[in-house]
């Protein structure tokens, strides 16, 4: 008893170190995610680290294509512009290039970015701004170029550029602004030297596509906080999912722990339960028999006979309990021989006959004799056959009816069925009769009290052995209980050396006639 108490404690009550310190960052996790999805404020760091590290990643990524394209833009400016001018231009050009990479890559590699990130968007735009600049700078170049061409070419470049400045830096608003007003200003600058009706056309041209990237620019904003909302609210589910699944695991393993305590203590318990119980049903069978003489008293007698009974009662209760155990924990070791299961039916049959005669029930047999040897557990099938049985005798009313069937099935297996006229299961109350201790409000009523222990059991033999388990009920109706055997324990049967013994033939006309026979006997109980 004390090593069971004292596994008990060590497994089932010993907290996890390991499992606690997962727990509690787990919890900081969650909490912090639930932070950011609900700060609505700019003091929460959650915000501005996710678009500021947006921002980072699309300026490293979008570097390489930068610089391609202002090497490009210098190569076409040496047409129009001086050369030392557009070196130069390209040189700044591809310095603001640089940095803004050079930020974006040493922001992603902070241990904590959440405590620098307004740091780091202040920077951002301040370099987007000297890019803008340097753009700006290179339009200017072209503008004031006497060649029409030279227009042509910085318009479509002043599209490209406040495109690309626009999807880069969208997710800093004030970036996208600190970008685009150089370019503005020094598109302004260079048309306001013309005539009124060119600047006017050109200007309102510039100002549009400047507007249109802006616009842009705030739907990518608003396209990116949704993205990153919807990542936060799967992260945050995702840890709820994984505090839920530890929280699952952990009453599993305290389920299994207590389980296998309780069945160690009905194990150790089995022992000390029954040498007392055993003592108590010899000395009352002693006494109820008065087998050293009459007792002073009648009274007594009665007594002892209600100790005797009292204590058979308490040891079926038990055995059953302690045969369930054993087959919940997967201890029930089966025992396999050859087995005739219409001989063992037969058996409980006979064992049973005296009860069903005096409640004057009828039991109608149809049993295929010649069915071949199964390989099972003996003992197993005759608790299966009796607990089924006496069942069906119990909660049969009296003068009623109880069938039995021994035949082969379909899939070359064998099976058992009991039927009664008894007062039937509701269905939804199956699988409470199904449970452990359970019993149904017509059982209740109409039978006299059981453990409830007799269908689990049954229905984990079953299993053990392979095979089905199946009830079938209808109110005011009856039961029946069907327990099949697969095939694969079903033995083939050697060919007989008797030349007297029956041929196939015979046995398929044998078993004709008991079907025939079966269907009359079936057809007059109707």
């Amino acid at each position: 008893m004390s090593d069971v108490t004292a596994e008990m404690i060590e497994r089932g009550r010993r907290s996890d170190p390991e499992r606690a310190s997962r727990r509690r960052k787990m919890n900081i996790k969650l909490k912090h995610v639930r932070h950011a999805l609900t700060s609505t404020t700019g003091d929460a760091a959650g915000p501005f680290d996710s678009m500021v590290r947006l921002f980072a990643e699309s300026a490293r990524s979008a570097a390489p294509a930068a610089a391609l394209l202002t090497l490009g833009v210098g190569a076409a400016a040496q047409v129009w512009a001086p050369l030392y001018l557009t070196l130069a231009w390209m040189a700044t050009a591809l310095t603001m290039i640089g940095l803004r990479y050079w930020l974006g890559v040493k922001y992603l590699r902070l241990a904590n970015p959440e405590a620098r990130a307004r740091l780091y968007r202040w920077l951002f735009s301040a370099t987007q701004f000297f890019d803008g600049a340097a753009w700006a700078g290179g339009l200017m170049l072209l503008l004031t170029s006497p060649d029409p061409s030279a227009h042509g070419f910085a318009l479509v470049l002043l599209v490209l550029i406040a495109g690309m400045i626009a999807m880069t830096a969208s997710a800093i608003p004030a970036a996208v602004g600190a970008g685009l007003a150089p370019i503005a200003l020094a598109s302004l600058w260079s048309i306001g030297a013309r005539s009124l009706v060119d600047f006017s056309l050109l200007g309102a041209l510039c100002v549009g596509v400047l507007l249109y990237y802006i616009v842009l620019a705030n739907r990518l904003l608003r396209s990116a906080l949704a993205g990153l909302s919807f990542q936060e609210e799967k992260d945050a589910l995702i840890a709820e999912l994984e505090q839920a699944k530890y929280n699952s695991d952990e009453a599993r393993r305290r389920a299994e722990s207590a389980n296998l305590a309780k069945s160690r203590f009905l194990a150790t318990m089995s022992h000390e339960l029954r040498t007392p119980l055993n003592a108590i049903l010899g000395f009352s069978e002693v006494m109820k028999a008065e087998l050293f003489g009459p007792h002073a008293s009648p009274s007594y007698k009665e007594y002892a006979n209600d100790i005797h009974s009292s204590g058979q009662h308490l040891l079926m209760l038990i055995n059953e309990i302690l045969d369930l155990s054993r087959v919940e924990a997967g201890r029930y070791d089966l025992k396999e021989e050859a087995v005739s299961l219409p001989g063992v039916v037969e058996d409980c049959r006979h064992l049973l006959a005296l009860r069903a005669k005096t409640k004057a029930i009828e039991v109608i047999e149809d049993i295929d004799e010649d069915l071949p040897r199964i390989w099972a557990d003996e003992r197993a099938l005759r608790q299966i056959t009796l607990n089924i049985l006496s069942n069906a005798i119990k909660f049969t009313p009296q003068g009623g009816k109880v069938t039995i069937r021994v035949a082969g099935g379909a899939n070359r297996g064998q099976y058992l069925s009991i039927s009664d006229t008894g007062p039937g299961i509701p269905e939804a109350e199956i699988p409470i009769v199904l449970s452990s201790f359970g019993r149904g409000s017509m059982a209740q009523k109409n039978a006299e009290e059981g453990t409830g222990l007799g269908l689990p059991i049954v229905r984990g033999l079953v299993e053990l052995h392979g095979g089905e388990f199946t009830l079938k009920s209808k109110v005011r109706e009856g039961t029946e209980v069907i327990v099949s055997f697969p095939p694969e324990r079903v033995m083939n049967a050697l060919a007989s050396l008797d030349p007297n013994a029956p041929t196939d033939e015979e046995i398929e006309a044998r078993r004709a006639a008991r079907a025939k026979r079966w269907g009359k006997r079936a057809a007059a109980a109707a």
